[in-house]
């Protein structure tokens, strides 16, 4: 059986797909993605407590070096054979160079759950692949347009609402371990699945609202958001292999990389390209990728990563 927390996100979406007036509430919603992105960030933390290395840095790097290389390559298949213009080829090569931190959660636990084992420096790989992309193409259309604003466009990514949660609890988990949380940690760190389930549900009833009906003047972008997840995250492994990573850590940036924004890059994306079709974004992103990573492709990322491990 599925881990239980996909099931919820099945149940949204066929939910949605009956059109049922079953909601979340938005403000449990914006309350649900902020306590999850804190979570995922104070469990880094924790991990990293006492355990920080000099290698890890380098790792570090060559991640975020993945999140520059995906970008300037869906770029050039959105522009020239999905056949996007402009705007909307850098707006959605943005998304794809970023990632989820809703698929994050999803393969984190079930990583953990498997008992694989996790790097401490893992939650980490999400901040490091949240901004390169979106700073990298946001400065590419700001050099096409001739007018860069590279200042405007870190302090976006930078200062994001998911950044700066992943980061302040990393920062807070790191500082205080395990020891330092207790009073908390129940609360946080064991409701941490409820958590997950309950966004996942919305992301399920979103799903539906973005792919019904289903845009088919858009197959080829669709088609693109099917089979790009493959590909990058096949690059994702390659990567991960390169640095020699266990198990759940190499599943992980597998499945980052094979991931698409839906919080982060919209925001950035939004303030910095005005031409830019956003529900275009949305509909790869959200509409397809997500729930392709989520009930179809980990464990087909989980039997690569078995696969490449035995040899």
């Amino acid at each position: 059986m599925p881990d239980i927390v996909i099931a919820f996100f099945a149940f949204g979406l066929i939910a949605g797909l009956l059109k049922s007036d079953l909601k979340v509430p938005q403000s449990i919603y914006e309350t649900l993605s902020i306590l999850l992105m804190l979570v995922l960030g104070l469990k880094g933390g924790m991990a990293l407590h006492g355990q920080a290395h000099s290698g890890m840095v380098t790792d570090l790097l060559v991640v975020g070096a993945l999140g520059l290389i995906i970008p300037l390559i869906c770029y050039p298949l959105l522009r020239y054979l999905v056949r996007l213009n402009n705007a909307d080829s850098v707006s959605i090569a943005a998304h794809y160079g970023s990632v989820s931190a809703g698929t994050f959660a999803v393969v984190l636990a079930i990583a953990e759950k498997s008992g694989m084992p996790l790097l401490p420096e893992t939650t980490l790989y999400l901040v490091m692949l949240e901004l390169p992309a979106i700073v990298i193409m946001l400065g590419l259309y700001g050099a096409l347009k001739g007018k860069g604003k590279q200042a405007h466009i870190w302090h976006e990514a930078l200062t994001s609402r998911g950044v700066l949660l992943l980061g302040g609890g990393v920062l807070i988990g790191y500082l205080y371990g395990p020891e330092g949380l207790a009073p908390i940690a129940p609360a946080l760190i064991g409701g941490f699945k409820t958590m997950l389930a309950l966004f996942l549900l919305e992301m399920g009833l979103c799903t539906a609202k973005v792919c019904n009906p289903l845009p088919l003047k858009h197959w080829r972008l669709m088609l693109f958001a099917a089979l790009a997840p493959f590909a990058l995250g096949a690059l994702g492994l390659f990567f991960g292999l390169l640095l020699d990573l266990p198990q759940g850590t190499l599943l992980v940036l597998t499945t980052l990389a094979a991931s698409a924004s839906y919080i982060a890059a919209p925001a950035a994306v939004r303030a910095s390209i005005p031409d830019a079709n956003i529900g275009l974004a949305m509909l790869a992103s959200l509409g397809i990728t997500f729930p392709v990573n989520v009930l179809l492709a980990i464990p087909v990322y989980q039997y690569w990563v078995e696969l490449a491990l035995k040899n």
